[in-house]
């Protein structure tokens, strides 16, 4: 085909030259190729759950406790006729205003953690401001506990890049979940027993909450069934893996030199 015959040369040309201009202006636009590709980030993930084989059938349950306390020694009760030990994500405010039951927790043998000081969104503070909440929670859980928190919980599940720096540079770990009970829902004992154990897998980290309505039903529910498939309950910091680590894009947590593990 004769392409001359269809626009005319000055007319080719005049599509040509509009479409280098185009072709400028874009890559002026992302600042180059090359830039594009050096700017691109890789977001910082926290720890949503622990890798680990198909047979090492091992989970962890947490409870967040920022408001009421109406079921605590309830949870505590339950847990212990089963002999588990779970961690307790705690807000400083709520540390200020129950002691008696941080201190019923850390004698049960409980794991207390840190929930930020006032339940902010952590996200919208400054690096500053991020600390100050870390840190306050943690005097405050020290001083009854006489163990300072490794690990944070951010609240609402909010967390960004300069939430994980700040906690690295504090020697913490920033936790999530991978099966959410939903309990804050106030679904059925049922359902959230069958919400838990459908989605739990090896390495899991679950989700419920101190005050949540039906929680002390289903949990002795949803324990002696994922006690019958093979599963073993330990406290989140004996979950996770030390050393060397790496987070895949899930984050799912992974020993550095595991073959499961995604490559740096």
């Amino acid at each position: 085909m004769d392409i001359y015959r269809i626009f005319g040369r000055k007319q080719l040309l005049s599509i040509v030259l509009c479409a280098v201009i185009l072709c400028a202006v874009l890559l002026t636009a992302t600042g180059g190729a090359a830039s594009v590709t050096a700017s691109t980030h890789q977001r910082l993930l926290p720890i949503y759950a622990v890798g680990r084989e198909e047979d090492d059938k091992v989970i962890s349950i947490s409870f967040d406790a920022a408001w009421g306390n109406e079921d605590t020694q309830t949870l505590i009760d339950i847990l212990g006729r089963y002999n588990i030990t779970a961690t307790f994500f705690l807000v400083g405010d709520w540390v200020e205003k129950y002691p008696e039951s941080v201190k019923q927790l850390s004698d049960a043998g409980h794991e207390i953690m840190n929930h930020s000081d006032t339940h902010p969104h952590m996200s919208k503070l400054s690096r500053d401001q991020m600390r100050k909440e870390i840190e306050s929670c943690n005097d405050r859980i020290e001083a009854i506990t006489g163990v300072r928190p490794t690990l944070f919980r951010a609240p609402y599940g909010e967390y960004c890049d300069g939430l994980i720096q700040v906690l690295d540079e504090l020697g913490m770990h920033c936790i999530q979940w991978d099966v959410d009970s939903l309990d804050w829902k106030d679904p059925t004992p049922g359902d959230i027993c069958s919400r838990v154990c459908s989605h739990v897998t090896p390495g899991s980290i679950c989700l419920f909450h101190n005050a949540a309505k039906n929680t002390p039903a289903a949990l002795p529910m949803l324990i002696e069934q994922l006690l019958t498939d093979g599963y073993t309950f330990v406290p989140i910091s004996k979950n996770i893996h030390t050393g060397s680590c790496t987070i895949d894009h899930t984050g799912r947590q992974w020993p550095a030199e595991n073959p499961s593990a995604p490559a740096a």
